[in-house]
């Protein structure tokens, strides 16, 4: 078995305080015996305004940001999954939303680019243009670790089940989540998607989130979720207090629910994931 965590922040427009409380919360669950991290959507800024995170972008090898999660890896012998951070693409007004993965001895040994963006219109007062700033990606991206093969997903990307069927696909065990929902749409539904994703894939899920309000004046909902094969809580947040959710991660519980119910051989429609 593997100690996992997922850990809830409420970031602000401050780049390097959001670093300093990151920090703080990755020594924690590594002090608690952690192996595997995840950090919340957008953890290392959430802007006063969407182009804040233009501003502070980074290019992919380079900067604060990526040396902060490399350098906290390596420390503590743990691999973490970074949230999302604005990593530089071809247009310069705008972002990848990128989810990198380290492992423990400091290396970036995977890269996601978030394919979903959240152009909605929840009210009159609640209107959300991600593509304003953001490039979507256009690659899904399981990798290798030592705890089993983690699939990449973000936030938004939870509504789309063919992308989860497509790291199933490519032998996704495990769903890394890193997430900001919405008041209104974690309240309604936040939990149901991320057990769904769990269930209907027989794999882990492991739901980092934003909670609480931020310096924009932006509320997040919070309720990171840790949820197994079998569509059971593991463990989750009450609330959008910052914190850690942990479990211990046991892959048996994978293969006994795929060996049961065969949802790989089963399949008639085939996702193709470039």
């Amino acid at each position: 078995m593997t100690k996992v965590a997922a850990i809830q922040m409420c970031s602000s427009h401050l780049v390097e305080e959001n670093l300093k409380s990151a920090a703080k919360w990755i020594n924690e669950a590594a002090q608690n015996h952690a192996r595997l991290v995840v950090l919340p959507e957008m953890f290392a800024i959430m802007g006063q305004m969407p182009t804040d995170k233009v501003i502070v972008k980074e290019i992919f090898g380079h900067g604060m940001i990526q040396d902060f999660l490399s350098e906290q890896a390596k420390k503590n012998d743990i691999w973490i999954v970074g949230g999302t951070i604005p990593i530089a693409c071809e247009n310069e007004n705008k972002v990848k939303a990128a989810c990198l993965v380290f492992d423990n001895n400091g290396k970036c040994v995977a890269r996601y680019d978030k394919i979903h963006l959240f152009d909605v219109v929840l009210s009159e007062n609640e209107v959300y243009r991600e593509s304003d700033t953001t490039k979507p990606g256009d690659k899904c991206v399981v990798v290798d670790t030592p705890f089993g093969k983690l699939g990449l997903a973000v936030c938004y990307d939870v509504r789309f089940p063919e992308l989860f069927r497509s790291l199933f696909n490519k032998g996704a065990e495990i769903f890394a989540l890193p997430s900001a929902f919405t008041v209104p749409t974690g309240e309604a539904h936040w939990e149901l998607l991320a057990r769904s994703r769990a269930v209907e894939n027989f794999s882990y899920v492991i739901g980092a989130c934003q909670g609480g309000m931020h310096s924009s004046g932006r509320k997040t909902f919070g309720h990171s979720i840790i949820v197994e094969p079998w569509g059971t809580l593991a463990d989750k947040m009450t609330g959008v207090e910052s914190g850690i959710i942990y479990t211990n991660m046991n892959l048996k519980k994978v293969y006994e629910a795929r060996n049961s119910i065969p949802i790989g051989a089963h399949q008639k429609i085939f996702s193709v994931c470039v």
